[in-house]
């Protein structure tokens, strides 16, 4: 019933001009260090319970932090691609709070001096939606332990995060998905995170309110389709409780993947008697530390975007957004594109050598196959069913281009062939064609033809097998 009743609320959702939405995002990032922040313990995510800790992770007395500058230098990168305003003095405050998965008993973070304030993400035609999204602040944080029933993993304990706090700039829940995704993309094409929610490595928090009411916050939704249930959710819920004058209170929940569940009454920054970390010296950076990192990025996302779907590329949308999700595939691309020098390379790449390893059932490895191998094939005199022969043979094989040819036999296969001969049997069996081409219906000819390149299994052209039937008849 619940989940009838979820589904026919989402086919029927919009926003109602009377109750406008109000909605603010909070994205927790792991930033892809070695280490953690604050210790030499390194990072962990699927290894065994508690074995990526140190004395300082597990909060025991007289341990002391130090910053890992490679987690500041990608919380700093973060920064950039945001348009941020870098501050020249942040600072680490300690968020108190009384929770098995924090053994500090305190959070370290960034509350009153963040790395980072007043950014801004735009969203495009790339993203299939509008706006610009304001960014509050970006700040430089450890991540808690993880409870798995009656025990905690503290692996994760002390990983970096950056928080990324945005203004409440949305006006739909489009934009909010769209938002997650772009910065999803943003932060995996420039090797600050692995970018996968699923894992934990983004964790989203939403605020949402309806005519300026108190807020409610949907902590740690999984994906963007969870996001998009459950703000639809959450925004027919407080509309309803207006409606019938409820109070709406400020408070936490969660998504159980059908409605919206109350944990908590929402903590202030009292409840959080936040204060200055006695133990962590100051952060201060020079007034060009913006320019001087934006200067060894590559292009951003929608720079490459633009590239790949103009000219002379002109990749659809969805084969640009995959390209760039994975870098090795992306390069792989550009030099076979360079290469082959012509649009014929979206074809093969796609059509052919993508679909290679897909109806094997494997992912696309660029090392199987490399750039001036697929040129080979392409360039080749073999017939388009023979080269996808030769590409399905080396993605199962993965052997020389020079051993497939050998072992599918094309050469000397194609040498020995009598196609004259193979033409006369395949017009001896099929009459009832033959008739049809002698009576005007020329397109008939193909059937012969594609009879003849079975035969063969592709190793002649289609065009040669045409000539002679054509002769033939």
């Amino acid at each position: 019933m619940l989940r009838r009743l979820s589904t026919s609320t989402a086919k029927s959702f919009r926003l109602l001009p009377e109750f406008k939405l109000k909605c603010g995002v909070e994205i927790h990032t792991q930033l892809k260090t070695k280490y953690k922040l604050f210790s030499l313990s390194q990072t962990g995510f699927n290894d065994n319970c508690n074995t990526k800790v140190s004395y300082f992770d597990l909060g025991l007395p007289g341990t002391q932090p130090k910053l890992n500058p490679e987690a500041l230098y990608l919380a700093l990168k973060a920064c950039v691609a945001l348009k941020m305003k870098i501050q020249p003095f942040s600072k680490f405050d300690r968020k108190h709070y009384f929770y098995p998965d924090q053994p500090l008993g305190y959070q370290i973070t960034q509350h009153f001096h963040p790395l980072a304030k007043d950014g801004v993400l735009e969203l495009t035609d790339f993203d299939n939606a509008s706006g610009k999204i304001g960014i509050e602040a970006v700040q430089l944080e450890q991540d808690t332990g993880k409870k798995f029933g009656d025990i905690i993993d503290y692996n994760r304990a002390g990983t970096p995060l950056i928080e990324v706090v945005t203004k409440p700039d949305f006006q739909n829940i489009d934009q909010v998905c769209a938002f997650v995704k772009k910065y999803q993309l943003l932060v995996r094409h420039l090797g600050i995170c692995s970018g996968n929610l699923e894992t934990g490595a983004i964790r989203v928090d939403v605020n949402i309110s309806v005519n300026d009411n108190p807020r409610v916050e949907l902590k740690n939704i999984g994906t963007t389709g969870d996001i998009l249930s459950a703000l639809k959710y959450e925004y027919n819920e407080q509309v309803k409780r207006i409606r019938t004058g409820e109070p709406i209170i400020q408070e936490t929940k969660s998504w159980d993947g059908y409605t919206t569940i109350a944990s908590r009454s929402k903590e202030n920054a009292v409840d959080y008697r936040y204060v200055p970390d006695s133990e962590l010296p100051s952060i201060h950076l020079s007034g060009n530390i913006g320019d001087e990192i934006g200067a060894s990025m590559p292009d951003l996302p929608d720079q490459i975007l633009a590239r790949l779907t103009g000219e002379p590329h002109n990749l659809q949308l969805a084969h640009a957004k995959n390209l760039l999700a994975e870098p090795e595939h992306l390069q792989y691309y550009e030099t076979f594109f360079e290469m082959l020098g012509g649009l014929d390379a979206n074809k093969w790449m796609f059509q052919e050598l993508i679909t290679a390893f897909a109806k094997l059932d494997k992912e696309f490895d660029v090392t199987v196959i490399s750039p001036e191998t697929l040129i080979e094939i392409v360039k080749s005199e073999y017939s388009l069913v023979s080269k996808r022969l030769i590409l399905r043979y080396l993605v199962e094989n993965q052997v020389p281009l020079e051993k497939a040819i050998s072992d599918l036999k094309l050469e000397s296969d194609t040498q020995t062939l009598d196609i004259n001969e193979i033409c006369m049997g395949v017009v001896k069996s099929s009459p009832d064609v033959v008739k049809r081409i002698k009576e005007g219906h020329k397109n008939a000819i193909q059937v012969l033809v594609g009879k003849a390149m079975k035969i063969t299994r592709g190793k002649v052209h289609a065009k040669e097998f045409r000539d002679a039937f054509v002769k033939l008849l």
